[in-house]
């Protein structure tokens, strides 16, 4: 036994897991720019996760008559499709529902990705139905297994410490400045004359463009996507939990959030591995339940998160 958890807990080590932690960090941070920065509460994080995923699996796959697309193009033209058509996207819903507020705009949101899901389910012409898109090029396809995991992992640390710079200067803007004013008193910050409707709609496009190149970088990872990776369990609620535990407003909280529960997801994986088969499912729901008990414990004893917002002087959130 005590050999299957060592065992397990060198494998959250592995290349494989991390270059998924990763992928996962990018689309915590994409989210802490909507919720963490500006306090909107969006619930279809799971639509643009597939928007990204299948725009950049479309346009770099080899053609084909089994879906939509097929232009095999170079694989970073396929991911800047990703953030591209992500952020349309969501300008398109944000013109709708930006004034929406807390509970309604999750309504909306969670709507959406159901939508997008179902469609993407049902037209086999755009997606190949519930089949799925295959044989998504691999940046490293050439590799030997490991060294092509190791690769894909490196480049994935590079776009996750990429953005996290990128966002962090943007947070520390005038930019990002007006964005948490808004988010701490609205009001304060109509009354100094800010936009409000057009900074929660720049939020809500930058934070929906970053899900969808989190997307991109799965797809060509995983090799395959389907309409049930993007279900809420893992589309939406497990990225929620990434960027409550480890910090909402924070940058790096969000980053470790991603890496801990992934871990934590990745090695209760290995533990029910070693149940009998015959207990595997109800065990899975076990795996579900661990997560949500880490969630409840963290907003009971750490609200703020592993790595909370830092505060000012005057204990206001910089």
């Amino acid at each position: 036994m005590m050999e299957h958890v060592g065992a397990s807990l060198i494998y959250l080590l592995d290349p494989f897991v991390l270059a998924f932690a990763g992928i996962y960090a990018v689309m915590a941070l994409g989210l802490n720019v909507q919720w963490g920065y500006t306090g909107q509460f969006n619930i279809g994080v799971a639509g643009f996760f597939a928007a990204g995923a299948y725009t950049s699996a479309i346009l770099t796959t080899a053609p084909t008559d089994n879906h939509l697309g097929g232009f095999a193009l170079p694989i970073v033209i396929g991911l800047a499709g990703a953030v591209v058509v992500s952020g349309l996207l969501a300008l398109l819903i944000g013109l709708i529902t930006i004034r929406l507020r807390e509970d309604y705009l999750a309504i909306a949101t969670i709507g959406l990705a159901e939508i997008i899901r179902l469609t993407l389910k049902n037209e086999d012409w755009l997606s190949n139905g519930t089949r799925g898109v295959f044989a998504i090029p691999h940046p490293f396809q050439g590799m030997p297994a490991d060294e092509r995991n190791l690769a894909y992992f490196v480049l994935v640390a590079v776009v996750v410490v990429g953005l996290y710079l990128l966002l962090e200067r943007a947070r520390r803007a005038p930019w990002g400045r007006a964005l948490r004013a808004l988010r701490e008193r609205e009001s304060a910050a109509l009354a100094a004359g800010k936009n409000v409707d057009r900074f929660r709609l720049e939020a809500f496009v930058l934070g929906s463009a970053v899900m969808g190149l989190g997307g991109g970088l799965y797809a060509h990872f995983a090799g395959f996507i389907s309409p049930e990776v993007f279900e809420p369990m893992f589309g939406t609620f497990i990225i929620w939990v990434m960027l409550i535990v480890g910090g909402a407003g924070n940058g790096k909280g969000a980053i470790l959030g991603a890496f801990v529960i992934w871990w934590l997801y990745t090695f209760t994986t290995g533990l029910i591995s070693l149940a009998p088969v015959k207990y595997a499912t109800q065990l899975g729901a076990l795996r579900v339940m661990l997560v949500g008990a880490v969630l409840i414990a963290i907003l009971l004893w750490r609200p703020d998160g592993l790595l909370p917002e830092s505060r000012d002087v005057g204990g206001k959130r910089k």
